[in-house]
C-alpha cells in the first residue's frame, strides 16, 4: 500500500506522528495477514461518507454543538439536526428566517444567523426542537458570515465590510464599530486582537480590533483567487481562495501578511476548517479535500471524497467532518485516518466505461461509444489497453466465457467478439434484439440479454457467427441488467423491480417470481450459497432479497447509500457497490438482514460497473476508464465459509464511530476458547472483554462501553479490538467520538 507508506513515512520525517503509531499500524497489518491470504484494503480506513440528511433549502454552513448540528439552509433558514447517530442525522427543529441564511454560530443556547439582506438573526435554541426568534439586527450590507467572541458578534457583511456588534443583551444588539473592507467580506476568523477577513477579490484583510468601536485595517495580502473563508491556527491563516484553492498566509507580522504556501483544488474552494495537522476544504463540485499542513509552506493533499451535491461549508469535530452540501443538505464524513485511498492501478479509456468483465489476465470494458476495450491486467498496478473494437452502437455491458466476449450494444443488440488475440478483437457475429440491449450475462451456449422494454432475450451462441434469439420473457418494467445462476436468470427490471426467470428450458423462459423494489433496479449479484440476491436499486441503495424460494423472493434487508447505485458484486461476506460519483462502497452482509456500511474509496469519475476476480475489485468508471482495487480485508479468498482456514469468520462493530458504547460482533466456524481485547494506538490493552471463555460456533456479540479496566471513560480516538480463537487472530478498528 504505497500511498499509505508514503504518507506515514512523510509524517514521521516531519515529526507529525509518534513512532508508536507506525509500529501499531505494522502490528495490526501483521495480525490481518492471518485472516487475509493476499493483500487487501481496509475500506473503513479511508475518508468516506457515513451519513446524510436532506434539507428543504440550500445548505451553506454548519455549526456543531454536542449532538446537535445547526445548518444554515439559505432560503429555508435555520435547520436543526440530532446527530447522536452520525450515520443518520434527524431533523428535530427549524426556524424560517426572513432572509437567506448563509452562516450560523451557536453559543449559550443562542444561534446567531448571518441572514443576507435581513442582517443578523438571534434565535433561542435552548430547546433545539423549538427554535424561537429573539431579535433581528439589520446590518447595512448582506450578512454572509458570523462568529462570536465573548459578547461580541463579528459579521462579514458583504459590501459593508466587517461589523462589530455587542450582544451582551441578546435581545438588544448594538453595533459598536465597523471596518469598510475594499471588496466583499465573505468570511472571517477572530484571534486575539485581530480579525482576519476573507474579502473576495481583495484577498485577506487583517483588522485590528483592540478597540471594537474603532476597528482598523492594518494589513492585507492579495490572493490569486477570491477569498471565501478563513481559519487561523498559530502564525498562519488558511484561506479558501475561490478559483485558486488553498492559500497559506504567514501572519506573524499582522501588518505584513505573506503567502507562504498554496495548493490547487480541482473545483472552487468555498470553505475551510483546520483541525490538528489537517486543513479541510469544501471544494464545491468535488466535495471535501483534505490537506496535511504539518508544514504550512508545503500543504499536501492526502485524501478527498465526493459529496452528494455541492460542498459549501465544512466543520470538523473529532473524527467527523460535517458538510453543508447545498442541494445535498447535511453530510457526515469519517476523516479518521487521513490516508489517501489506494487504487492498485488505473487506465483511461476513450469512451464512457459502463461495464466490466474479467477473464484470466484480461479485463474487458464496455466503453459505450468507444466500443469494447481489451485490457491486459497481468500487472494490476499497470493495466494496459492492448486492443479494441468499435461496436456499431453503444457498448453498455459485457460478459465473457473463455475468449468470447458478449456485448450488450444498445441499439444493435448482442455483439459476439472473439478476443483470442487480445490485440485484435474481432466481431464474429451479432443478433439484433427488439429493443435496447442494456445488460448481458452468459452461461453455457446461451447469452442472456436485458433488452429494456422487450424484457429478457435468450440467444443461442453455440455458433458464434450465427447467434440466434431462441426465447423471450417479457418483464413488466424495463430490463436493465441480468445475472444467471443455476436454473434461473435474475433480471433487474428498473421500475419493474426484481424478476426471477426459470431458464431450465431456455427456449421457454418463464417468470416464476418477482418483488417490487423501492428504487430503480439496476443490477444483481447472487451470493455463493444461492440464498440471497443483492440488488443495486438506484437511489434506494442496496436491497437484499431472500431467493431460497424463487417463486417468492422477499426483501429482507436494505442499506441506504449516498447517490445512485449502478452495479453490485459480492464476495464472501462483502458486497461492492458502484455508487456513481460516490465511488466504490463496501458493505458487510455477514448478516444479510442487516447490511452494514464498511467504507469506501473515491474514484476520479463515476463508478458504473463492478466485478471481483481473484484478490481484486475491478471498477468501470464512466469518465475515467478502469480502476483496480484490493478486496476488503477479512476476506480470505474462499466463498464457502465452511472451508475457511481460520476459526474466525467475521469481526466488526456497530455503530462505528460510536459514543458512548458499541457492540462487537464475531462469527466462529468452530467452537473454542476466545480472547477479545481492546487496544489503543500505542499497543496498550485498555480492556479485556473476553478472557479465554469457551464459545460455541456461530454468531456472538459483546458490548464495550468505552471504558478501561478501571471503569474510566476513554477519550475520543482510534482503538483496535483483537480477537484470538483456534490459533488465529483478527483485528478491527473502533472509533470513539465524543
Amino acid at each position: 500500500m504505497l500511498a499509505r507508506w508514503r504518507h506515514f513515512t512523510s509524517r514521521l520525517r516531519r515529526g507529525g506522528l509518534p513512532a508508536a503509531v507506525f509500529l501499531v499500524c505494522a502490528v495490526v497489518a501483521g495480525l490481518g495477514q492471518t485472516a487475509c491470504a493476499q493483500d487487501c484494503l481496509e475500506y473503513a480506513d479511508y475518508m468516506h461518507l457515513i451519513g446524510w440528511a436532506d434539507s428543504p433549502g440550500y445548505a451553506t454552513n454548519v455549526f456543531i454543538v454536542g449532538d446537535v448540528a445547526y445548518l444554515a439552509d439559505f432560503g429555508s433558514g435555520l435547520q436543526v439536526y440530532d446527530i447522536s447517530d452520525s450515520s443518520a442525522p434527524v431533523l428535530v427543529g427549524e426556524y424560517d428566517t426572513p432572509g437567506s441564511a448563509n452562516a450560523v454560530y451557536v453559543a449559550d443556547g443562542l444561534a446567531y444567523v448571518a441572514d443576507s439582506g435581513a442582517g443578523l438573526q438571534v434565535i433561542d435554541v435552548g430547546n433545539p426542537t423549538e427554535p424561537a426568534l429573539v431579535t433581528t439586527y439589520d446590518t447595512p450590507g448582506s450578512a454572509l458570515y458570523v462568529t462570536l467572541v465573548g459578547n461580541l458578534a463579528y459579521v462579514a457583511d458583504g459590501g459593508s465590510g466587517l461589523r462589530v456588534i455587542d450582544v451582551t443583551t441578546p435581545s438588544l444588539p448594538v453595533e459598536l464599530g465597523f471596518a469598510d473592507t475594499p471588496s466583499i467580506a465573505r468570511g472571517l476568523a477572530v484571534v486575539g486582537v485581530h480579525a482576519y477577513v476573507a474579502d473576495s477579490s481583495s484577498g485577506l484583510q487583517v483588522v485590528d480590533i483592540t478597540d471594537p468601536a474603532l476597528p482598523q485595517i492594518v494589513g492585507s495580502v492579495d490572493t490569486p483567487g477570491s477569498g471565501r473563508s478563513v481559519s487561523v491556527v498559530g502564525d498562519f491563516a488558511f484561506l479558501a481562495d475561490y478559483g485558486s484553492g488553498l492559500q497559506v498566509i504567514d501572519i506573524t507580522t499582522p501588518a505584513a501578511p505573506e503567502i507562504v504556501g498554496a495548493a490547487a483544488t480541482p473545483s472552487w474552494a468555498w470553505c475551510i476548517s483546520v483541525a490538528g495537522d489537517f486543513a479541510y476544504l469544501a471544494d464545491y463540485t468535488t466535495g471535501l479535500q483534505m490537506f496535511d499542513v504539518t508544514d504550512p509552506t508545503d500543504p499536501v493533499l492526502v485524501d478527498a471524497v465526493r459529496t452528494r451535491e455541492n460542498a459549501m461549508g465544512v466543520t470538523v469535530v473529532g473524527n467527523l467532518a460535517y458538510m453543508a452540501d447545498y442541494h445535498g443538505g447535511l453530510q457526515v464524513i469519517d476523516v479518521t485516518a487521513g490516508l489517501a485511498s489506494d487504487l492498485v492501478g488505473s487506465v483511461e479509456t476513450s469512451g464512457y466505461a459502463y461495464g466490466v468483465a474479467v477473464s484470466g489476465d484480461l479485463a474487458l470494458i464496455a466503453d459505450n461509444a468507444g466500443g469494447l476495450k481489451v485490457i491486459d491486467i497481468t500487472d494490476p498496478a499497470d493495466p494496459v489497453v492492448t486492443g479494441e473494437v468499435d461496436t456499431p452502437s453503444f457498448a453498455r455491458n459485457v460478459a465473457v466465457i473463455g475468449t468470447m466476449a458478449y456485448v450488450a450494444d444498445l441499439n444493435n443488440g448482442l455483439q459476439v467478439i472473439d478476443c483470442s488475440n487480445p490485440a485484435l478483437p474481432v466481431i464474429v457475429g451479432a443478433a439484433d434484439t427488439p429493443n435496447e440491449a442494456e445488460g448481458v450475462d452468459a452461461a453455457g451456449i446461451y447469452a442472456f440479454v436485458a433488452d429494456r422494454l422487450s424484457g429478457l432475450q435468450v440467444i443461442d451462441v453455440s455458433t458464434p457467427s450465427l447467434p440466434e434469439i431462441v426465447g423471450t420473457a417479457n418483464t413488466p418494467g424495463s430490463a436493465y441488467n441480468v445475472t444467471v445462476a443455476g436454473d434461473f436468470a435474475y433480471v433487474a427490471d428498473w421500475n419493474g423491480g426484481f424478476q426471477v426467470v426459470d431458464i431450465q428450458d431456455p427456449e421457454l423462459p418463464q417468470i416464476v417470481g418477482s418483488t417490487p423494489t423501492p428504487g430503480s433496479a439496476h443490477a444483481i449479484a447472487i451470493a455463493a450459497d444461492g440464498n440471497h440476491a443483492y440488488l443495486a436499486d438506484g437511489n434506494s441503495g442496496l436491497q437484499v432479497i431472500d431467493i431460497t424460494t424463487p417463486s417468492a423472493p422477499q426483501i429482507v434487508g436494505s442499506l441506504a447509500l449516498p447517490l445512485w447505485v449502478k452495479n453490485v458484486a459480492v464476495r464472501g461476506n462483502y458486497v461492492y457497490l458502484a455508487d456513481f460519483e460516490s465511488g466504490l462502497r463496501v458493505a458487510d452482509v455477514s448478516d444479510p438482514t442487516q447490511p452494514l456500511a464498511v467504507g469506501a474509496v473515491d474514484v476520479p469519475g463515476s463508478a458504473f460497473g463492478v466485478v471481483t476476480d481473484g484478490e481484486y475489485v475491478y471498477i468501470a468508471d464512466k469518465f475515467a476508464g478502469l480502476h483496480i482495487a484490493y478486496l476488503q480485508c477479512d476476506y480470505v479468498g474462499i466463498d464457502d465459509p465452511s472451508a475457511m482456514p481460520t476459526a474466525i469468520l467475521q469481526l466488526h462493530n456497530t455503530p462505528n464511530p460510536f459514543n458512548p458504547s458499541t457492540r462487537i460482533s464475531f462469527v466462529l466456524s468452530e467452537p473454542g476458547p476466545v480472547q477479545l481485547g481492546v487496544f489503543d494506538l500505542s499497543g496498550h490493552r485498555v480492556r479485556n472483554l473476553v478472557p479465554g471463555t469457551h464459545y460455541p460456533s456461530g454468531a456472538h456479540q459483546i458490548a464495550w462501553d468505552g471504558r478501561d479496566e478501571r471503569g474510566q471513560q476513554m477519550g475520543s480516538g482510534v482503538f483496535f479490538c483483537v480477537l484470538d480463537s483456534g490459533g488465529h487472530r483478527q483485528s478491527h478498528k473502533l472509533v470513539l467520538v465524543k
